[in-house]
């Protein structure tokens, strides 16, 4: 199925049964993308008076019960309730689904032996800051990777900054966190990304854990974020991006 696109005065098209998707899956034991020290997602019948849940003990369907950390397991979304009192829900905040989305790959660099993602890593890749949604991969981090205990690149709050001036409401990256691993709480990135506590913005969204695959081409996309519909602060989620192809 092709669809043609209208953005910045130029037409597009593009291909939606050719979609990249950029999230990792869960409940595949020990082939997860994890952090934050929490164990693999686990996935297991329900047993009830004799009855388990399961065609290869005996049942006529399976029946599973599913236990997993939204932060922690896998590719998700968050809003501004991931670090609010009242614990907003995700749900709903996003309400809208398909964006333009730049993507970019970057080299963190290194400072007092951390990886930060600075602003000028990034802002000689973009000359057109017209989209909604950027994504950034800042490493190889395939199936089965834990970056728990690992202090792992972040970004930088001038980078989160700068980023958040050229409108930009949706950042994704394939990191754990826009902060450091240990910070002692401080979150100054997730802060600044969501002006907390003064001004947040609702319809601003932090994605991590993506299962970004080597060779994207880097550029404008079309993208669809979908979440479970979830009520919590964060949700799983399935950023996909379609390559856009522009019309003469």
């Amino acid at each position: 199925m092709k669809i043609q696109l209208q953005h910045s005065g130029k037409s597009y098209s593009c291909d939606l049964s050719k979609g990249i998707d950029l999230s990792s899956t869960l409940a595949k034991k020990g082939n997860e993308i994890k952090a934050w020290y929490v164990n693999d997602s686990v996935s297991e019948p329900v047993k009830s008076e004799g009855w388990i849940g399961s065609v290869k003990e005996g049942s006529s369907v399976n029946f599973f019960n599913i236990f997993f950390n939204p932060h922690g397991n896998g590719t998700h979304t968050e809003g501004f309730g991931h670090i609010s009192k009242n614990q907003e829900s995700i749900n709903n905040q996003l309400k809208d689904f398909h964006f333009f989305a730049h993507y970019i790959s970057v080299t963190p660099i290194e400072k007092d032996g951390d990886g930060l993602i600075t602003w000028d890593l990034i802002k000689d890749k973009i000359e057109n800051w017209d989209f909604e949604a950027l994504v950034v991969k800042a490493g190889h981090f395939t199936a089965g990777h834990d970056f728990s205990k690992s202090n792992p690149p972040y970004f930088d709050p001038d980078c989160i900054l700068k980023i958040k001036a050229k409108g930009v409401k949706h950042i994704l990256t394939d990191l754990p966190s826009v902060d450091r691993e240990e910070d002692e709480g401080k979150l100054l990135s997730h802060k600044a990304w969501w002006n907390f506590p003064d001004n947040p913005r609702s319809e601003a969204t932090i994605s991590e854990l993506l299962e970004i695959e080597d060779g994207i081409e880097e550029g404008l996309y079309f993208m669809n974020l979908q979440l479970a519909p979830f009520h919590n602060d964060a949700a799983p989620s399935r950023p996909v991006l379609y390559k856009l192809e522009k019309n003469n």
